[in-house]
């Protein structure tokens, strides 16, 4: 197999892929590894000269300074693939693995891999001397089996491949942070692959102490990826069950959470109620692996899985209904501004956001919308929203404006600066009764009802007037 077995020996990366996975990683790793050329390469052209100038495709916290001091040096955004992948010893696998289409069912969805095999057969056929190759994508198990054997039916004479599986496991918003201080780096090989491995590993070795670099199998390294969306997503979901019960007795869903997370065995993290999880990952995931079970036939774990899914749909329409049930004939006709719209706060993606999903529903009761949010262009919320509803809702520029002539907020993503907001103002120009529903328990609840708010939370049983 590859026999990269020096750090020395490691000078040049390629990234295919150009998303919020493969910038930011690769711009992290050129900022740590300063002797060695980073190359991240994309089909899309647009994309790719978004990356060379000072608006980048992808908006992250610490980004954009990383991307400044490194591009240009050992870090480089090109159209040109097989240059790339000429020049690499390693080459990174980072596209889209989306759901596939038609697949959808009780038993989950198949992820689509049509890119990563496209990515598999064009490095067979450009690379000139053996290469490792690298998932970063995040795939179901045996997808390395896969990729290795397009390696092998597509390689040129006496080049040998090394396909190893290096999940990413960053969190939107975080992403520069997680990539700085990951809580753990997993490497996947087959057996053969041991130099693979610690090549791989020497280039985290950089920044990442060893102890936190682990290498298994590579089907524990795919599975992993998957089972660590599926149990943050279980533990969203978990307590946003939890956040129905307590709106039918009259517990506080936060003392409740803080009550559990007090227990060293839980802990506090995604223990925080909402309007439920988004994002490209979990959802995702999740029924990338409840597809893998059914097929595996494993229907019981299968539908154990599936009930995470259904669990967060059911409570967006849950929070939905509250919404609509605080006025006596409905929401039609009614004014709502919609605070928020990315699926979490420190991100512009609105990529599966449950804003989308809330909206629509709101819009198909009659209710007359308008939505701010700080980062998502409103390109992207149109997308998102039925064009049969285009005349029911504007994308404002700013939260106050949104709330003018509005009998109700929604807040649908929790930015900061929704919870420093001058409440007196956007009370004074909002008719009355002026509502809230604070979808992420962010804001403080006894200030506006001081002001004269009606506030409703997730959780709290008394938050419908």
């Amino acid at each position: 197999m590859v026999s990269i077995d020096a750090e020395h020996t490691v000078t040049h990366v390629c990234c295919i892929g150009a998303g919020y996975v493969g910038g930011p990683t690769s711009a992290v790793m050129a900022h740590k590894c300063p002797n060695i050329q980073f190359t991240v390469v994309d089909t899309d052209a647009k994309r790719i000269h978004a990356w060379n100038s000072d608006r980048l495709p992808v908006y992250e916290p610490g980004l954009d300074l990383l991307v400044q001091m490194q591009r240009n040096r050992n870090l480089h955004f090109s159209t040109d693939i097989d240059e790339a992948i000429c020049n690499a010893q390693i080459v990174m696998i980072a596209v889209n693995t989306p759901s596939m289409q038609g697949t959808h069912s009780k038993q989950g969805a198949q992820a689509d891999l049509r890119q990563v095999e496209a990515c598999a057969r064009r490095v067979a056929q450009c690379a000139q001397h053996n290469t490792i190759v690298v998932e970063k994508s995040t795939v179901p198990c045996s997808t390395g089996d896969i990729v290795a054997r397009i390696l092998r039916e597509h390689a040129r004479p006496h080049v040998e491949f090394s396909v190893l599986a290096n999940p990413e496991f960053l969190s939107e918003g975080t992403a520069v942070r997680d990539l700085l201080h990951p809580d753990r780096v997993i490497i996947g090989g087959a057996d053969a692959d041991d130099r693979a491995q610690q090549a791989l590993a020497s280039v985290y070795a950089h920044w990442v102490p060893r102890d936190r670099i682990i290498t298994m199998g590579r089907w524990s390294a795919e599975l992993a990826k998957l089972a660590s969306n599926a149990m943050l997503a279980q533990r969203v979901s978990s307590i946003n069950s939890l956040s129905a019960v307590c709106e039918a007795t009259g517990a506080d869903v936060q003392q409740v959470a803080r009550a559990c997370g007090l227990d060293s065995r839980i802990g506090a993290e995604f223990l925080r109620a909402s309007v439920g999880f988004g994002g490209s990952c979990f959802s995702k995931d999740v029924a990338s692996l409840v597809w893998l079970s059914a097929s595996l036939g494993l229907p019981d774990v299968a539908e154990y899985w599936d009930n995470v899914l259904k669990m967060n749909d059911s409570h967006m329409q849950r929070f939905t209904q509250r919404i609509v049930s605080a006025f006596d004939l409905g929401v039609r006709g009614i004014k709502i501004a919609v605070w928020g719209f990315a699926f979490k706060s420190g991100t512009g993606d609105a990529r599966n956001t449950p804003a989308a999903r809330i909206c629509q529903m709101l819009l198909d009761q009659g209710a007359q919308l308008a939505i701010y949010d700080p980062m998502v262009p409103e390109s992207q919320v149109r997308e998102k929203l039925d064009a049969g509803k285009d005349g029911s809702y504007v994308v404002c520029a700013d939260a106050v404006t949104a709330a003018v002539d509005a009998q109700a907020i929604v807040v649908l993503t929790p930015w900061p600066e929704f919870r420093s907001t001058n409440w007196h103002i956007v009370f004074d120009v909002m008719e009355r009764p002026a509502r809230v529903f604070d979808g992420h328990n962010v804001l403080d609840r006894q200030m506006l009802e001081h002001i004269g708010f009606v506030v409703t939370t997730v959780g709290v049983r008394n938050g419908v007037v």
